[in-house]
């Protein structure tokens, strides 16, 4: 029953090479097709761990070598280059400003001080007496304002006495107004200036220093100074409030000679800075110096006296 013809066994030989000639053409479909790739997260974990263990290596590299630097190498390392806000220049701006005007102030103290330790013995000694003789002023000042006060409550009839004084008051201040004319000890200076280098500013430090010795009248060539006078350049000559005034310039000065003529003639001061400009100055003192310039008076466009 099992047994068959040869016939019948080769269509199944047949298959059965068939299907064995089929199977190496498969093999080769399996081996062309693409490797499994890594997916990205794997490849990009790979990626950072690698980056992370790369720093990790700089870091500890870096670790290395500053524990391998000296105290001294690390600081300058902290220091150099170095690294600036803007904030930062602001202020180091404002600290140069701020060093360089106490610079400034310091070195003209100095200027002072030097002045003064290489003063003569004479001209230090005049220098005090005349502190002395500003400080006995204002006492005497004081003083007669204590003694009007004195008349005004001890006087039997004060409104007349209070007139009395009202007056005497009001020629006081029409001589520093320059409204009336005035006479008195003083001095007489006299500037010439034949290179035409004395300038405004230089008559009025002379006319400052001047009033800081009590003077208590001043007329330059024929011109009252006032509380408002003002100096100005006016070619190779000077400006008093306006009018034009030329060389030999001539001070008329009512005050104690005793201390004006040392006021000028202070180390550093007006006669000699006016010297350094090739200025002949000459002080003269007088017994009777005579101020007759006037200024007209004038009303105040918005002061009013507080006293009704």
């Amino acid at each position: 029953m099992r047994t068959m013809s040869n016939q019948d066994e080769k269509p199944e030989n047949g298959r059965s090479a068939d299907i064995r000639d089929e199977r190496p053409e498969r093999q080769p479909l399996r081996r062309e097709l693409p490797e499994e790739v890594p997916p990205p997260a794997a490849a990009g974990a790979d990626a950072a761990s690698g980056a992370e263990d790369t720093a990790a290596d700089g870091r500890s590299a870096e670790e290395g070598s500053e524990a391998a630097l000296t105290g001294r190498q690390r600081l300058m390392k902290g220091l150099w280059p170095p690294r600036f806000t803007r904030a930062q220049l602001v202020v180091a701006l404002l600290l140069f400003g701020l060093g360089f005007g106490l610079a400034v102030q310091v070195a003209s103290n100095s200027d002072n001080d030097s002045a003064l330790r290489g003063a003569r013995q004479e001209d230090l000694v005049r220098i005090l007496d005349e502190l002395d003789d500003r400080t006995q002023r204002l006492e005497d000042e004081k003083q007669g304002l204590e003694k009007q006060r004195q008349e005004l409550e001890n006087s039997s009839d004060q409104a007349e006495e209070a007139r009395r004084q009202t007056a005497e008051k009001e020629k006081q201040l029409g001589i520093l107004a320059g409204t009336v004319g005035a006479q008195g000890p003083g001095i007489t200076m006299t500037i010439e200036d034949t290179k035409g280098t004395v300038q405004a500013d230089m008559l009025l430090d002379a006319i400052q220093e001047l009033r800081a010795a009590g003077a208590e009248a001043i007329q330059i060539n024929g011109v009252r100074v006032v509380a408002s006078t003002y100096l100005t350049d006016a070619g190779k000559s000077v400006a008093v409030d306006g009018n034009k005034i030329e060389a030999p310039y001539r001070f008329q000065v009512i005050g104690k000679p005793q201390d004006l003529e040392p006021a000028l003639n202070i180390p550093g001061g007006v006669v000699q800075t006016l010297e350094k400009e090739q200025a002949t100055v000459t002080v003269e003192r007088s017994d009777k110096i005579v101020v007759d310039a006037l200024r007209a008076a004038k009303r105040p466009d918005y002061a009013r006296s507080s006293s009704q």
